[in-house]
Parts: C-alpha cells; sequence; structure tokens
C-alpha cells in the first residue's frame, strides 16, 4: 500500500535537520546497553559471537543503524527498515566501514512483512504512534507478529501516556549539537495524542516542526499485542528489567509469537 507522502515522518529534510537534537552523543553511549537489553528479554546467547545458530533479527525504524550495527556485530543476522534515504545511506556506509554484514532497506513499517522470517522484532528510541490513525499503529505491531518466526519476541519502545502525563511541562529552552532549542508541547483529544512543536535556531536561521504522537498506556499497549496474538506479554519501565511504575523512565513491552 502506498502511504501518504505528505505524512510529517516523510519529510526527508526534518531528520537530516533534527538529527543532531535526537542523536546526540547521549544516544550513541547507550547503545551497547540497550543491545544486552535486548539479547536478555529475547533470551539470546549473549556472550556467544557467533551464536550457535543463525538468529535474525527486524530492526523496525532502524535509522541511522544503532541497534542494526550493534547486533550485527555480535553475530546476529539483522535487517533494519527505514524511510530515510539519507539515515540508511550512513548506516551502510558505517557498515561498509566496519564489514559489518547487514541487510538495510528502505521501506514503510507499515508495508513491510516476511512472514515467519525472524527470531526477533524491535521497534526503539519511541518510533511508534505517529501514523494518522491507531489502525495504523495496530498494523505496524501485527507486521511484526506476522514476520515472527513462532517463539519468536518482539520489543517496542515507546512513551507511555503516564510517563507523558506525569512529566508534562508546556515548552522548554535547551542547547544541544550548537543549537537553541525550543520545544512546546500540548495535549490533544483528552490525552490521545500529543502535539510537539521544536524549533531549531542557529546562526540567526530558524528551523520549525509541529508533529503529533499517539499516546499509549501500558495497559492499552498489551491490549493491542494481545489482540494482535501475542502471549507471555511484558512490561518494562526501563532497559534494566525495572517495572513499569511510578518511577518508569521509559514504556517497554514485549510479547512472544
Amino acid at each position: 500500500m502506498d502511504y501518504q507522502k505528505t505524512e510529517w515522518f516523510n519529510d526527508q529534510s526534518f531528520w537530516e535537520h533534527f538529527a543532531p537534537i535526537m542523536f546526540d552523543r547521549a544516544r550513541w553511549e547507550e547503545v551497547p546497553i540497550i543491545a544486552d537489553a535486548i539479547t536478555r528479554l529475547a533470551r539470546l546467547p549473549l556472550y556467544e559471537n557467533p551464536p550457535p545458530k543463525e538468529i535474525r533479527i527486524l530492526d523496525q525504524c532502524c535509522g541511522f543503524g544503532r541497534i542494526s550495527l550493534e547486533m550485527a556485530r555480535r553475530g546476529f543476522s539483522v535487517t533494519g527498515v527505514d524511510i530515510t534515504k539519507s539515515y540508511l545511506d550512513t548506516a551502510r556506509d558505517d557498515a561498509a566501514y566496519e564489514s559489518i554484514p547487514v541487510e538495510l532497506i528502505e521501506a514503510d513499517v507499515r508495508s513491510f512483512v516476511r512472514d515467519s522470517f525472524f527470531d526477533v522484532v524491535t521497534n526503539l528510541y519511541i518510533s511508534f504512534g505517529y501514523c494518522a490513525d491507531s489502525a495504523q499503529d495496530r498494523l505496524i505491531v501485527k507486521n511484526a507478529f506476522e514476520s515472527l518466526k513462532p517463539g519468536g519476541v518482539f520489543i517496542l519502545e515507546t512513551f507511555g501516556k503516564e510517563i507523558a502525563v506525569r512529566d508534562f511541562i508546556e515548552r522548554e529552552w535547551f542547547t544541544r549539537a550548537g543549537f537553541m532549542v525550543l520545544t512546546e508541547y500540548k495535549p490533544v483529544q483528552a490525552w490521545e495524542q500529543l502535539e510537539n512543536r521544536w524549533i531549531l535556531v542557529k546562526d540567526g536561521k530558524q528551523i520549525e516542526k509541529i508533529f503529533t504522537q499517539r499516546l499509549y498506556a501500558g495497559s492499552e499497549l498489551r491490549n493491542l499485542f494481545r489482540e494482535v496474538g501475542f502471549k507471555e506479554i511484558e512490561l518494562y519501565g526501563d532497559w534494566n528489567d525495572s517495572p513499569y511504575d511510578q518511577y518508569a523512565r521509559t514504556l517497554i513491552i514485549t510479547g512472544q509469537k
């Protein structure tokens, strides 16, 4: 299916302009920790490289390939999918430089499926909830389910509604990567969505983007996973397996096919 190219996340220039803000050094430094957590949550061999058997991983919305390349370094067979060509080009250059075997595909995760092919599917760094309606969000989860082998595990990280309400601020200024950044937030439709307004200022130039994210409570995501067909569903509030409670830093949900 061809989706609207006018959707905000299909704007390649947005990802190029805002990349230094979203993917700063801290994001790169946490990659080994997240990779360890994925390996643990999916019950994969942690210290055997290569693993005793081929293990296939699909990284939905892989971006620059931070997790894709790290998992490939550990001996797993990795496929990364993203819509942003410039990000994929960077990931390919990095993979070629290190001679890392990884498959990188320019595609929309609402369309990409390989039936019963992968042992693990990931969707990380709050890449979920931006579609025009909840049915398309559900399709992303369903595609993950269909792409997994029986017994395979889906790991999704997103911005939980409970966290959004607890930590809500209307606006803030900060500097990052040489930019002055203004962010403004507004709940819409009774906290069903959160409107984001980001403004970057540097060298007298200003770049602005407005977009919305659909917010899911932990219970709502659990129900979505269950409806699609997942079992043994677990929720976590951090990559150290802490519970999804009042102290949660993020919302991580796992389900087994």
